[in-house]
């Protein structure tokens, strides 16, 4: 039987003891009650701002800035992702995964905690021409996320190439890379103010931040890396801290689908960590063909392409099939209250009512006996645990 080492032991133990203090000093609304007046006030004070970008608008800055956000959306990052395993770049797209999810996570966090307004439209005018923009107009403003995320992938990206394209790597070259990865990052963060997205401290605290997670992630990739690929107790390990993850994600002044989000990069990180882990000697490791290299070529890629896009889309549907059957048979036998907006029907043998959260009408799915999970994780007994949280977990994971 595989030992556990004693850091994972301790890891996991303190993430529930920071559940269970914030939970029991209720921390974020202290956090909330001390930031938010004053990222507020700065937002306030920053639309005449927002409002002097905006008067140069022109219908071709509008379409420019509205498509270069979906560089770091969600649908982006779905279809690119992939791409850096089938090309090869086995590293390069784990890493990748690993770290978006990260500041995923970590701006979505402080947008939760904080809950600091948008600018307020009007006066501002808001650009969200496709839905991804206007489901990201529903969260909280600071920090930007498109400006964080944007940074680290750029950041990242940079780093890798530099670092792996030995052939060329004069000094032009490595400005015209620094130049461009610069320029994006610059132009993302001007796009979310001209679409009246971001107010000027979101975006400022956005870059900042993002260079703060990216030094850090610099520092420890390699021994990350190390880990997954070989480490001992992976796949138990990143479960059970997937699991805590969730629970430990700060609860919002008003619902927005900023947990959502989390919850399916959450889930994605999983099913990459544990898909690595058990292939790494088959089909990641460093000796792989490679694209732009002398073993892969363009043909294959696009073989891969065509395999591969066809099977994500069969087992996200199958693993949400699968998650939608099961998860609520498990928590009802282990007498676990559920709840679900949109995934399942009421399962026989568990209580059904309407509930009413925050205007939205929800299947509450109540056992009459709650077990040893919800008297640790729910404050009262009333609560339920929403079963969709889980199956999008498993979902993204199955992918």
């Amino acid at each position: 039987m595989e030992t556990i080492p004693t850091w994972q032991v301790l890891s996991l133990a303190g993430i529930l003891g920071w559940i269970l203090f914030s939970r029991l000093i209720n921390l974020t609304v202290r956090i909330r009650s001390l930031t938010q007046p004053f990222v507020t006030t700065q937002v306030e004070k920053y639309i005449s701002l927002v409002l002097r970008v905006q008067s140069r608008k022109h219908p071709f800055l509008d379409a420019f800035f509205s498509y270069l956000s979906c560089i770091v959306s969600v649908p982006f990052y779905t279809g690119f992702l992939p791409l850096l395993f089938w090309s090869g770049h086995c590293k390069l797209g784990r890493q990748m995964t690993l770290l978006i999810a990260f500041c995923d996570y970590t701006g979505n966090c402080i947008k939760d905690i904080v809950s600091a307004p948008r600018p307020s439209s009007p006066p501002v005018r808001r650009l969200a021409k496709t839905e991804e923009e206007k489901e990201n107009a529903m969260e909280y403003g600071l920090p930007s996320s498109h400006t964080l995320n944007t940074i680290c992938f750029s950041g990242y990206l940079l780093y890798y190439i530099i670092n792996n394209f030995n052939n060329t790597n004069g000094f032009s070259f490595k400005l015209v890379v620094i130049s461009l990865m610069v320029t994006l990052s610059l132009l993302i963060g001007i796009g979310r103010i001209y679409l009246g997205m971001h107010s000027l401290i979101d975006v400022v605290f956005a870059a900042v931040l993002g260079t703060m997670i990216l030094v850090i992630w610099l520092a420890v990739h390699e021994r990350l890396d190390s880990f997954i690929t070989s480490g001992k107790n992976v796949t138990s390990f990143w479960a059970s801290l997937a699991f805590l993850l969730l629970f430990a994600y700060p609860t919002p002044e008003l619902p927005t689908p900023s947990f959502e989000f989390h919850v399916a990069f959450n889930g994605v990180a999983l099913g990459v960590v544990t898909g690595i882990n058990r292939t790494f000697s088959e089909f990641h490791n460093e000796h792989v063909p490679k694209l732009f290299g002398p073993h892969l070529g363009t043909t294959m890629f696009l073989k891969r392409i065509m395999i591969g896009l066809p099977i994500i889309i069969a087992v996200k549907f199958v693993s949400k099939a699968l998650a939608k059957g099961l998860l609520p048979l498990i928590c009802n036998l282990m007498g676990i209250p559920i709840k679900s907006s949109s995934y399942i029907q009421p399962v026989k043998g568990v209580t059904v009512s309407a509930v009413k959260t925050q205007g939205v009408g929800q299947f509450s799915l109540s056992s009459r006996q709650a077990g040893y999970v919800q008297k640790i994780f729910l404050s009262t007994p009333e609560e339920c645990y929403d079963v969709d949280t889980g199956i999008r977990l498993l979902q993204y994971a199955g992918k």
